[in-house]
């Protein structure tokens, strides 16, 4: 059999209304024996407690019908055993991933077979049990056939032994299980787990010796830019969609905006809403929805970027917040894919470094910006280290840190002062090429940096090492950033982490001016950011290489005590 799970034309289809499963189930006589127990399961919380046929919208019955029509009972093998379900809130996820587990229980042949509903939390896994137990209850027939245990969160089949349990991440065990069916529930919140990615893989482990087993990943979109495990499964979903990677085992169904609806504005429109909403005038009513919307507007920017996520399933970018930085809406018009340090020095005539941060709670970040031979456009790189205090100080957001060191932007250092260590080494790196003009550094807390720099000669006596004075007195240099994102002469890497960080910076209006500030919750971190605009007040000087240019007023370099 061959068959694609690509969707390409997804974008018209969405807005008809129409399946974005392009292609019938793979076994058909499997997909409706599965889908006669699953329609007749009771939504008891519903009014007048209908069965899912008669009350869930023809998407549901699509995805039910493709995770079990995938299996061929010949060879006892799933063809397609990955799924993805990204869908609003209210859209009768916790429903659907109710039914689907029990119908799977109700099918399953294997004596003893282990299924699995995994929740980040009690409180959502609650929210996948009860459902699960209620349509048990609620037929007469079940209630003889299954057994459940609600301190346990287990349903077992009276009969096989086999048994559907949910699964609180936050405090129970998920190793050493020997799954046939996982339902992992609200990804989004997995990816804001430190380990979240081998946890999921240790969960799902026992499919290496279950050829029938599969893998159900659900999702509303996160409240904040998508990280970990949530971002890659997204990513790579897409990328199947879309036919970018062609993997027949895999199947996602997400409910995502066109973009070009997005870049218009036409997304907030009411008579819009369907298109993330699928089960809308169902188990979602439009009327809550719009009233969630005009309290969002009262309450403020952050609330609405909520409701955007969670209503709208629209993802979180660093443009969405009326108070960040306005160039981080345009970040990504900067991306040169594959510029790295080496070839910013190459292609460079001249360079500036900038130096932030290296608190025990944040990223030291060091910036090198190049004024490119010829064209005069400004090429940046970037790099972050973080302690192994700073590490376990910030818990929450480990899980971004690994996706950084993955991409290898950031490094976790053994021990201190390695990171002073590694940043001098990258200083030297542009002072052995004969093109470094100056570094420039934030004077707070940078006294060992400064130390050792001058073990190679880059010092205040030197003329190469200079105190960049911060605040609104980095203004210039920040609309410098904004004006040549805008007109394509300042490039960058496109990487994840600068990405975050300048999605993280917020605007702080003054008397005098505007100054950059951090995400308040102390957790998004600015510091390769603001190495940045440090480079930047260097290289707006117009220096030449060897700092010879000392044509404007400087800051005395303060050591921080």
């Amino acid at each position: 059999m061959q068959w694609r799970t690509s969707c390409p034309d997804w974008q018209e289809r969405i807005v008809a209304g129409d399946s974005l499963i392009p292609f019938p189930p793979l076994f058909p006589g499997e997909a409706e024996a599965a889908l006669q127990i699953f329609r007749e399961l009771k939504i008891v919380d519903a009014p007048s407690s209908p069965t899912i046929g008669d009350a869930c919208r023809q998407w549901v019955h699509d995805f039910a019908a493709h995770i079990f029509g995938s299996y061929d009972a010949e060879t006892g093998r799933r063809l397609i055993r990955y799924f993805f379900l990204l869908v609003s809130k209210k859209n009768s996820k916790s429903t659907v991933a109710a039914g689907i587990m029990l119908t799977a229980l109700m099918r399953n042949w294997r004596l003893s077979g282990e299924y699995y509903i995994l929740a980040p939390t009690k409180e959502v896994a609650d929210n996948s049990y009860f459902p699960a137990r209620d349509m048990v209850n609620a037929d007469d027939e079940l209630k003889t056939l299954l057994r459940c245990q609600d301190n346990y969160r287990t349903i077992t089949h009276r009969n096989t032994g086999a048994f559907l349990k949910v699964v609180a991440a936050d405090n129970e065990v998920v190793a050493g299980k020997k799954t046939i069916g996982l339902f992992i529930d609200e990804l989004w919140l997995f990816g804001k787990k430190a380990g979240a990615g081998p946890m999921l893989r240790e969960a799902m482990g026992g499919l290496a010796s279950r050829p029938e087993g599969f893998v159900i990943y659900a999702s509303t979109q996160s409240d904040a830019p998508p990280a970990g495990v949530f971002e890659n499964t997204l990513k790579r979903f897409r990328d199947i969609r879309d036919g970018k990677l062609v993997d027949p085992r895999s199947l996602g169904m997400i409910y995502e905006f066109p973009p070009a609806m997005l870049k218009s504005g036409e997304f907030r429109n009411r008579e819009n809403w369907y298109v993330t909403n699928p089960n809308l005038g169902a188990s979602v009513d439009e009327e809550y929805i719009a009233e969630q919307n005009e309290t969002a507007e009262r309450e403020g920017q952050s609330s609405v970027v909520n409701f955007l996520a969670k209503h709208l399933n629209v993802e979180i970018t660093q443009g969405l917040r009326t108070d960040g930085w306005v160039g981080a809406a345009l970040w990504e018009r900067g991306s040169e894919k594959g510029l790295t340090l080496a070839e910013v020095i190459r292609r460079s005539e001249v360079l500036t470094v900038g130096l932030d941060g290296g608190g025990l709670d944040d990223l030291l970040g060091v910036f090198v910006l190049g004024r490119e031979k010829g064209t005069g456009v400004w090429l940046g790189w970037a790099h972050a280290f973080i302690s192994p205090e700073g590490w376990d100080r910030k818990k929450a957001n480990q899980s971004i840190y690994q996706d950084f060191i993955k991409d290898g932007d950031l490094t976790l250092v053994e021990r201190l002062p390695d990171d002073v260590t590694a940043v001098v080494d990258i200083v030297k790196q542009c002072l052995d090429s004969g093109k470094l003009a100056k570094v420039g550094a934030d004077p707070a807390g940078l006294g060992s940096i400064v130390d050792e720099l001058a073990k190679i000669g880059v010092s205040q006596e030197s003329e190469l090492l200079v105190g960049v004075r911060q605040g609104v007195a980095l203004m210039g240099a920040i609309k410098t950033v904004e004006r040549k994102l805008a007109d394509g002469s300042f490039k960058h890497g496109g990487r994840r982490m600068m990405a975050w960080c300048a999605g993280n910076a917020i605007v702080e209006a003054t008397g005098t001016g505007m100054r950059i500030a951090r995400d308040a919750s102390g957790y998004g971190k600015v510091d390769p950011l603001m190495a940045g605009f440090d480079a930047v007040a260097e290289m707006s000087l117009n220096p030449e290489a060897g700092g010879s240019v000392y044509s404007a007023e400087r800051g005395i370099l303060v050591l921080g005590i």
